[in-house]
């Protein structure tokens, strides 16, 4: 998700952030009382933007997943589901990244907000990058932002990769009855996975994960292109400005990143073996998943399940945001 920024700053500059929450202010209590309500804002942009985007979700990972000819399509995949599951199993493997999403928000805002201004106090006030009139606004530029956005994906991995892993798995269980499936829930597949292939198990998926997050500098960067661009051409307001900026660029980054999350869910719910008795695995290298997407189908096979993580990009942020600054308003200062 891309992380939603506090639109009620005073005087916020070009890209919506305001100078101190890039990091140029001193520390003090109106930072901390900042940093509080957008850990709380946090915990309910993650609810909101997983009641309305994890059925997408779902039915993306399937169609990712799932041998050939077993969907005729994106709306045939969610009538079988509804149908043979019921509309509980468009939420199946909610618990993880639901759980997940308030430390995975904390860190990402956190770090992304630490490499902006290392990167403002260390490259950008070099005037071999920067134009003397960016130097004087203290401003990041676009690229700036992409190259933070890289760092801050990075960083966020090593919770997303466990999260995500456990969630794939739980959402390719097919069987509408609990008793005819691996794992019987997100606690139940941890326990497994740690039992019988220990952290690395896990962590299965983490260098995929990694590849992923990487494509968060075209997320970050055109947030920053399409918030300059809307406050310089059009008069909404600044929330306003964020709703579409966010929504936006979540499809712009999806459009540069989908292949590379085929390949990680191919890799994530890959057949691990040995105690779990899952099956045989495929794919011991990024590779080889790769290889088998491509044999599968050509290139178009890199884009299976892409119209339903598309249609969620854009309804699922843009209800994030709403949800994140309504409480980042009603929070006391």
């Amino acid at each position: 998700m891309a992380t939603t920024i506090d639109s009620t700053i005073e005087n916020p500059d070009l890209d919506g952030h305001s100078n101190e929450a890039i990091g140029q202010g001193q520390p003090g209590k109106a930072a901390a009382a900042k940093n509080y309500r957008g850990f709380v804002g946090g915990v309910f942009s993650g609810v909101a933007k997983l009641s309305v985007g994890h059925p997408f979700d779902t039915i993306k990972v399937r169609m990712q997943t799932a041998e050939h000819g077993r969907f005729g399509g994106p709306l045939d995949c969610l009538l079988q589901t509804i149908r043979k599951e019921g509309i509980t199993g468009l939420y199946k493997g909610a618990s993880p990244p639901l759980l997940g999403w308030m430390a995975m928000d904390s860190l990402m805002l956190g770090s992304l907000t630490i490499y902006r201004r290392l990167l403002l106090e260390n490259v950008w006030t070099n005037r071999t990058f920067v134009s003397e009139e960016t130097v004087k606004m203290n401003n990041l530029p676009s690229f700036g932002h992409g190259l933070a956005g890289i760092a801050a994906g990075s960083t966020v991995s090593f919770i997303a990769a466990p999260v995500e892993h456990v969630k794939a798995r739980l959402q390719i269980q097919y069987a509408a009855k609990k008793a005819d499936r691996l794992y019987s829930g997100p606690i139940d597949c941890a326990k497994k996975l740690l039992k019988y292939h220990g952290i690395p198990g896990l962590w299965h998926g983490l260098s995929a994960t990694l590849i992923f997050r990487s494509f968060f500098f075209f997320w970050w960067g055109s947030y920053d292109v399409l918030n300059r661009y809307f406050k310089e051409h059009t008069s909404m307001s600044t929330p306003a400005i964020n709703f579409w900026a966010g929504g936006l660029s979540a499809q712009v980054f999806w459009l540069t990143t989908y292949p590379t999350d085929v390949v990680k869910q191919r890799i994530m719910t890959d057949p691990l073996g040995g105690g779990l008795n899952d099956g045989t695995r495929r794919f011991p290298r990024w590779k080889d998943a790769a290889t088998a997407v491509y044999r599968e189908g050509g290139y178009r096979a890199f884009w299976r399940g892409f119209v339903p993580c598309f249609l969620r990009a854009f309804p699922a942020n843009a209800a994030a945001l709403v949800a994140f600054e309504g409480v980042m308003r009603s929070l006391p200062e």
